[in-house]
């Protein structure tokens, strides 16, 4: 389905044309209450407009959505009110904007087949408002012959108090971000039947070209030549090959910084020849949601033109058992000659990435962030929602706060030196497992650990769970793939672009 357009619009809210206008309203002691930027509907409808929300079943409490006709009192005929939840007297960075986000995105959700809205919460935080509607809006309907779903929202009039080149420009960036986000859940979305390697690496490589970006893929000869024995170990089971993609933002004239971008490409992971239960196993189609975060986020560097180098890495293999799979008990040498023995092959993730790890840093970045599908263990740590962020400490917690302050969320995990000693191995340098289920997201990030260069501040994103929502929709977060977490690189080069 297409995007929707979005345009910005001064003057009053009750006069604006549209077909369905949006108020917003956060929980109090006694019950809902209205959130700013609505007083001129309120006026128009003689103060009555909280009452009259009340009536229709409102509580200001995230993703609650009520609608009622306006019967003349607006212009709009539809009058939408949606939940942004407590007012918090001392959140946490970019927590009010996470629930001006998640609200438009709930009535961007509730409103498909509307064809123009206006909104009020874009009075609370243009970017937000810009981002969640855009993103509550998604739905990926490339496969649907039915014509059962409904289109999405045509037309967004975002209420401004005034229109001028800042709020262009920040309209500007959040549709850019979150086109970003969109393009990534597609990739997500897309099949492992139509999304496989080769494919994968095309389709890589044509958003690469589209944003003027240095294209490279090497194929699985090349990758031989080259000695990429992780990739090649995990893509052997597969009759499709294993790709490797670069893809390179100079940073323009004068780039402040250089970072590497690695992201796990798994098209589909079965667990290889130790198989993974057959129950949620579709699921798997996910485990490139790594890979698709950087690719995006890369063109999105290039369209925002950050003064900053930005280099993905990204390997791509599918995951499959067979005669010719790689097998328990295997040592494999990595680029870059370090040995790994391959304990299970369902822990496949850590060994594509070693090999992606170690390339990206033969090319001197000032820092390397690699994010990955990679434990379920994750998930049983940190939930569905929050990614495992871990990596040299200064570095984790810079990117930790970013992720939580952009509303994506992420949680500095340590890397304790009590855990390495079970990833050694009797036959290679080291096993990529240890020998018991006790603090597997964090061993995951102490086997990463060995491939990356000396002295370089590096970061490990853990999205197993994040990445893709198994559950019903929520705010701007659709079922499927979710596109985490592309706004949380882009927060972050802005700020290695501002800051260093």
């Amino acid at each position: 389905m297409s995007a929707p357009e979005f345009s910005l619009v001064t003057g009053s809210a009750a006069t604006a044309e549209a077909d369905a206008l949006i108020v917003g309203l956060r929980t109090g002691e006694d019950g809902p209450v209205l959130a700013g930027g609505a007083e001129d509907v309120d006026a128009a409808f003689d103060g009555t407009l909280l009452e009259l929300l009340t009536l229709a079943g409102a509580s200001g409490k995230a993703d609650d959505v009520v609608k009622f006709p306006t019967r003349g009192a607006v212009s709009a005929p539809l009058l939408v009110g949606v939940g942004l939840g407590r007012a918090q007297a001392d959140a946490p960075a970019g927590a009010e904007a996470e629930q001006v986000r998640r609200a438009s995105g709930a009535a961007a959700r509730a409103l498909a087949g509307t064809g123009r809205v206006a909104s009020t919460l874009s009075r609370l935080d243009l970017a937000a408002a810009t981002e969640g509607s855009l993103l509550g809006a998604y739905a990926f309907t490339t496969y649907k012959t039915n014509g059962a779903g409904k289109e999405p929202v045509a037309q967004f009039d975002l209420l401004v108090d005034k229109s001028d080149d800042d709020t262009t420009a920040a309209l500007a960036r959040a549709v850019a971000v979150a086109g970003a986000v969109r393009t990534a859940r597609n990739l997500i979305n897309t099949p492992p039947n139509d999304l496989f390697p080769a494919s994968f690496a095309d389709r890589a490589a044509d958003i690469g070209a589209g944003a003027g970006l240095e294209v490279e893929v090497l194929d699985e000869r090349q990758l031989a030549d080259a000695g990429y024995g992780g990739v090649l170990g995990v893509g052997s089971g597969s009759s499709r090959p294993p790709r490797l993609v670069r893809l390179r933002w100079s940073g323009g004239d004068s780039p402040r910084a250089s970072v590497a971008l690695v992201g796990k490409g798994i098209t589909f992971d079965t667990g290889g020849i130790s198989i993974k239960p057959a129950a949620n196993m579709d699921h798997m189609t996910s485990d490139m949601s790594g890979a698709a975060a950087v690719i995006a986020t890369v063109a999105l560097a290039a369209e925002l033109k950050l003064p900053v180098t930005v280099t993905a890495t990204v390997p791509m293999a599918e995951n499959m058992p067979s005669g010719t799979s790689y097998r328990p008990g295997d040592v494999l040498t990595m680029y870059g000659g370090k040995t790994v023995e391959v304990l299970n092959t369902d822990a496949e993730g850590r060994l594509v990435l070693a090999d992606a790890m170690v390339r990206a840093a033969e090319d001197s970045p000032d820092y390397l962030i690699e994010t990955s599908t990679l434990t379920g263990a994750q998930l049983v740590a940190l939930g569905t929602r929050t990614a495992g962020v871990m990596g040299t400490d200064e570095f984790r917690d810079r990117v930790a706060a970013v992720a939580k302050a952009t509303g994506e969320g992420g949680w500095a995990m340590p890397l304790p030196e009590e855990l390495r000693g079970d990833l050694d191995s009797r036959l290679a340098d080291l096993a990529n497992v240890t020998g018991h289920r006790w603090g597997g997201m964090l061993s995951a990030g102490l086997f990463l650990r060995e491939f990356v260069a000396d002295g370089l501040p590096w970061v490990h994103i853990d999205i197993a769970g994040p990445s893709f929502n198994t559950g019903g929709p929520w705010g701007y977060t659709p079922k499927g793939g979710t596109g985490v977490p592309v706004r949380t690189l882009a927060a972050l080069l802005t700020d290695i672009a501002e800051n260093g």
